[in-house]
């Protein structure tokens, strides 16, 4: 299979050479990316440059892999740093983060950025600033988001990997809708700073997309790590993997939203295989407040966006205004600047009720199953925000914070129904991954994901590769 790993033993044996492997992606990025939309900058001759300015590229792990950046929290100094935002058009970021400097330092080649919605609020990639970023599979379909440009180029074949993140789900939607794997780390596992140490209080985490579970395995290792100041620090699992797991598995949508077909097959067909291991598998109901916690993911998001837009001001010296920012955007800022403090502090307390729950849980199940996503991808003319729920977003900064809130809850609904279930590990803070495990009849694809105790990151990567060991997986036809 011609994953990452596969292209780092051509360079590794010298059997092809960075600039050829690059001319390659840029060829493929000149044919493909016009239909997809998923790359929004790309320049052959920087990474070239990069490449050749590395004296110890030959002794990293990834030996000048060319791999693109999320144009959405991976800053690089002097590259386009948009926030897929009209505000932020013209800007290019001042410095590396850190996330960028461990990419850097394991000799991976940043090239290019791929697309993502405004400020990463949406679980599809349709920003007014970068446009619409299309489906492989089916271009008349979406590839989820916000990581949607990079599960794109991945799905496509354009590269074998790229850098993703999640902080609701935004790695394991697009892997779902794709068919690709979609790994969200513990919280702590991967670096952050030097601004933006909290992350949406550590819900949000930078990794990647991948289509092999040594790609997966090879990616984490190499960057995880975490810096002395960062206030959520990685707690590593004593636990022993085994070969006899407990598993438990949930068809239910935790919001009660509808649950497709397809996506019971997937998990159906995932829990068939998984008893052939020799698995324990075991169906329970929804172990958590599903309502209640998305509740408190609105709340955060608000407050969070809240205190964005007021640095946001202080930096461009004027206050924002509704036409700076897309329509849900300002919702979300309306909301925010509305919450008591009171408010904010309960729900990250509701995050805590959940983390222990699911804590216990996971001292009686070694893995918890769901569906990945309730369905398979959206078209991209599907409607998920209605006109009616537009108007009011547009008087939403004469509403009082309940109403704010509800509005929120309806702005969301649609999209909610379609990706229910990615949320939880979010806000727990324990690892999660998707797994392309089917396709459906009309030949898109759904994943399955599975959660673990946080630290537990291991028992997940070998349970992906066991899976992915009896040919389960449903791949892109690229790789196939």
């Amino acid at each position: 299979m011609k994953d990452a790993y596969y292209w780092i033993t051509q360079l590794k044996n010298k059997q092809l050479s960075q600039q050829e492997l690059i001319y390659d992606i840029e060829q493929k990025v000149k044919q493909l990316n016009p239909q997809l939309n998923a790359l929004i900058t790309f320049s052959s001759d920087e990474a070239i440059k990069s490449y050749n300015q590395c004296d110890n590229i030959e002794e990293t792990l990834f030996l000048g892999l060319p791999v693109p950046l999320k144009l959405l929290g991976q800053n690089k100094q002097g590259w386009l740093d948009t926030s897929a935002s009209r505000l932020f058009s013209n800007y290019y970021s001042p410095k590396n983060n850190y996330f960028v400097d461990k990419v850097e330092s394991v000799g991976i080649i940043p090239l290019g950025q791929t697309n993502s919605p405004e400020f990463g609020f949406k679980n599809i990639t349709d920003s007014m600033l970068h446009g619409v970023t299309h489906n492989p599979w089916q271009t008349d379909y979406s590839p989820g988001g916000s990581s949607g440009g990079a599960a794109a180029v991945v799905a496509a074949g354009i590269f074998p990997m790229a850098m993703a993140s999640d902080g609701g789900g935004s790695i394991r939607i697009p892997a779902s809708f794709c068919g690709l794997i979609g790994f969200k780390p513990s919280r702590g596992m991967m670096p952050v700073g030097p601004n933006g140490w909290r992350g949406w209080q550590g819900a949000s985490i930078n990794f990647g997309l991948t289509i092999s579970m040594r790609d997966t395995h090879l990616l984490f290792h190499a960057l995880k790590g975490v810096h002395p100041a960062a206030p959520y620090q990685p707690v590593i699992s004593s636990h022993v993997p085994k070969k006899n797991l407990k598993i438990a598995y949930c068809h239910a949508s935790p919001v009660n939203t509808h649950v497709s077909m397809e996506a019971k097959e997937a998990l159906d067909k995932t829990v068939k295989q998984l008893e052939q291991l020799g698995h324990s598998v075991v169906e329970i109901n929804y172990p958590i407040d599903g309502q209640q916690l998305i509740r408190s993911y609105y709340a955060m998001n608000g407050g969070e966006t809240a205190a964005m837009f007021d640095n946001i001001e202080r930096s461009i010296n004027r206050s924002v205004t509704i036409d700076d920012m897309e329509l849900m955007s300002w919702g979300i800022y309306q909301y925010g600047k509305k919450l008591p403090a009171a408010s904010y502090v309960n729900a990250l307390q509701t995050w805590d009720v959940a983390t222990f729950q699911m804590e216990r849980l996971f001292e009686t199940y070694d893995v918890f199953l769901s569906p990945t996503t309730a369905t398979t991808a959206p078209r991209i003319d599907e409607v998920l925000v209605s006109n009616e729920i537009k108007d009011r977003l547009r008087r939403s900064e004469e509403m009082n914070e309940t109403t704010c809130a509800e509005l929120i809850e309806e702005m969301f609904s649609k999209s909610l129904a379609l990706t229910p279930y990615t949320q939880l590990a979010n806000l727990t803070g324990q690892p999660a991954i998707s797994l392309p495990v089917h396709v459906s009849h009309q030949g898109l694809p759904i994943g399955v994901q599975l959660m673990a105790a946080r630290g537990n990151d291991e028992l997940l990567l070998s349970l992906g590769k066991e899976l992915e060991s009896q040919c389960l997986f449903e791949l892109p036809s690229y790789y196939s």
